[in-house]
């Protein structure tokens, strides 16, 4: 009886907190397709009465909502494979290797956490101007690179440390060299939290808006958290129904992005799983 309690509890929470996430979701897809007549009503309706896709073709004719796709889609992935590629190794190096550098490290990786946007806009902006990156996504990126760093090492090294360097020993007792040792087993090992890493370094650059305002100023390099900006009046009066299936179409592919790389964490803890 006391274990039935405690499922129940556990499941009610977890409906609950399900709700909590859908609740926006819902709205907004719901908001994308009604009518401007509905949108205006004073009894607003989870289901259309008139569904209609008018206003995506707003949004589609007003902003040029696929260049705009294509330049997010663009940073996003630049950065988060630019992230990885520099974070692996330093992480490998952080977890592995233990001396009062890397603790210092380590250290300065969670203060620089702290730091928030406005303070660092700034002198972040002048010194992209003195390299002539401002107004360009390589610029952009860097900044996201830079940005999503520390908290991409924080976690793979995490990652990292949970992987007992037993089995590395004992590779090398096998004969194998440390890159082998590397790429046949702690890689395998670690494809969950990388996976996991990947995840959070694109939707991070994907959803990030204030950088992008900031350096960004040409409309055909701006991003799509930008763009929906547009549908805002000039007394902020927001073009509700356009906005919302501008919104709805740039929280598509991140959810896409989600389902496939889902797919590939679960393959990697099986994986996982077999290696150790």
């Amino acid at each position: 009886m006391k274990r039935t309690a405690q499922y129940l509890g556990m499941y009610t929470a977890l409906l609950c907190y399900l709700v909590f996430l859908g609740f926006p979701l819902v709205w907004l897809v719901s908001t994308a397709f009604k009518g401007p007549r509905e949108l205006a009503s004073i009894d607003p309706t989870w289901i259309p009465r008139e569904a209609t896709t008018a206003n995506f073709s707003t949004a589609f004719t007003e902003q040029p909502l696929l260049q705009a796709g294509m330049n997010s889609l663009t940073i996003a992935v630049s950065s988060s494979l630019i992230t990885m590629v520099l974070a692996v190794p330093a992480a490998y190096v952080l977890a592995r290797y233990r001396s009062t550098l890397t603790r210092l490290t380590t250290g300065w990786i969670l203060v620089s956490q702290m730091f928030p946007f406005v303070l660092v806009i700034i002198p972040l902006f002048l010194l992209l101007k003195s390299f002539y990156l401002v107004d360009s996504q390589a610029g952009l990126v860097m900044v996201y690179v830079v940005w999503n760093l520390p908290f991409t090492l924080w976690m793979i090294q995490g990652y990292v440390r949970a992987i007992p360097p037993e089995l590395e020993e004992a590779a090398s007792v096998d004969g194998a060299s440390r890159g082998k040792a590397l790429w046949h087993i702690v890689f395998p090992l670690l494809t969950p939290g990388l996976v996991a890493t990947v995840m959070f370094s694109f939707i991070s650059a994907w959803n990030e808006f204030f950088f992008a305002l900031v350096l960004l100023k040409t409309p055909e390099k701006q991003t799509l958290p930008v763009l929906l900006t547009r549908f805002l009046g000039a007394e902020g009066v927001a073009d509700l129904g356009p906005l919302a299936a501008a919104a709805l179409v740039t929280t598509i592919p991140s959810l896409l992005f989600f389902m496939f790389i889902q797919r590939r964490l679960t393959a990697g803890m099986l994986t996982g799983a077999v290696k150790g």
